[in-house]
């Protein structure tokens, strides 16, 4: 029986802890607390993370910052987004993103997504480029990759700059390259729940040099970074960095274990190529309700009940909105159904033994078989 209707959990400590214990980390803060340097405003470690970021991902130049969404936004002031300009993104996205466009007084345009992951589809980009259209947003979203080719054979086409959005996804790739090194510029984020974590944190990745230096320039007030990152949280990440790929290559085999034990209306996203490596940061599941048998908010319920992190999706950016404050391009309708049925593993699990992803794999077809108890149990207010 479900822990929802009584009985023990399967986690009874509930999801794992992130940042994990890591012994590397707590070595390299120990040396930095004994050196006295960890407070230092230009320290080593800073300057070696970002030469060690331009080599993990192969561009030419890389920021450090105090966010993911201030890199995000000093990325789109880089390649000259301003007011009255429109910048294309998906119309499910993260929605600090959107609120971010409108700070800059730039206008988002919002195009459908793709039906098997849930992210920006780039057919739909070349009818929603128009007079305005100054850059387009891409966002790699709950280990859904966006066919960054295709986005850049379209930007290219017309001259329009391309922002790649990768706080979700380091370590992925597309072929032999890293995402966040595809667009004009590439942003991380170092957040707490991030793969790549500093409690806080972000960094700009720059194929180009023109848009660096543009960068370099609003970060600082004369020779000082306004918003830096800290010789701690650098300290912090380096190690991580470190072991980017072989955490990767975790995550990547548990969710194939999951994904040879499917449930019917729980399906992992489909990128639609093998030449592609997610990185697994929320790793999203198209659900379907009827399928499985539960409402999505109450098979989110009843997995947390068991200790195991699922959540719903984003609210997707043109429902609950006054239309003025974006341009829809077409009907949105997978967007729509993404809003309504995408639910999401938070990833620490991932990186744990087989047995655990076992014990995983049995609780949710547990949670299946007693849909119907469940559902009895919470029927509809």
């Amino acid at each position: 029986m479900p822990a929802i209707l009584g009985s023990p959990p399967a986690f009874p400590d509930g999801p794992p802890p992130w940042p994990p214990p890591n012994e590397n980390v707590a070595a390299a803060v120990q040396v930095a607390l004994a050196s006295g340097r960890w407070g230092q405003y230009h320290g080593p470690c800073v300057a070696t993370l970002e030469t060690q970021l331009t080599a993990t991902f192969g561009v030419p130049h890389a920021i450090t910052c105090a966010s993911g969404t201030l890199a995000v936004e000093a990325a789109l002031r880089s390649v000259g987004v301003a007011a009255g300009d429109e910048v294309i993104l998906a119309a499910y996205e993260y929605e600090s993103n959107f609120l971010t466009l409108h700070a800059l007084g730039a206008k988002p345009v919002l195009v459908d997504v793709s039906p098997g992951n849930w992210n920006l589809d780039p057919a739909q980009l070349a009818t929603a480029i128009g007079p305005k259209t100054k850059a387009i947003l891409v966002s790699h979203l709950h280990s859904g990759l966006v066919p960054m080719n295709a986005v850049l054979a379209v930007a290219d086409a017309h001259g329009i700059a391309v922002v790649e959005d990768a706080a979700q996804c380091p370590g992925a790739t597309i072929g032999p390259r890293q995402c966040g090194s595809f667009g004009s510029v590439g942003t991380l984020s170092f957040g707490g729940s991030k793969l790549l974590s500093a409690g806080r944190g972000g960094a700009l990745l720059f194929r180009e040099s023109r848009a660096y230096q543009r960068a370099k320039l609003w970060l600082n007030r004369g020779v000082q970074p306004w918003a830096p990152l800290s010789e701690l949280q650098a300290t912090v990440v380096l190690p991580q960095l470190a072991n980017l790929d072989a955490d990767t290559q975790r995550r990547l085999a548990s969710v194939q274990f999951l994904r040879e034990r499917p449930v019917p209306g729980l399906q992992v996203f489909d990128n639609g190529s093998a030449v592609q490596t997610p990185a697994f940061y929320k790793a999203g599941f198209r659900y379907d309700p009827a399928a499985f048998g539960l409402p999505r908010e109450l098979f989110c319920r009843a997995m947390r009940a068991e200790g195991i992190a699922f959540d719903v999706g984003f609210k997707a950016l043109h429902l609950g909105r006054s239309p003025s404050r974006f341009r829809a391009v077409g009907d949105l309708a997978e967007a729509t159904r993404a809003s309504e049925n995408c639910v999401k593993l938070h990833h620490p699990v991932l990186l744990h033994p087989p047995d655990v992803l076992e014990r995983v794999a049995r609780t949710i077809e547990n949670v299946y078989r007693n849909a119907v108890r469940i559902r009895a149990a919470f029927p509809p207010s």
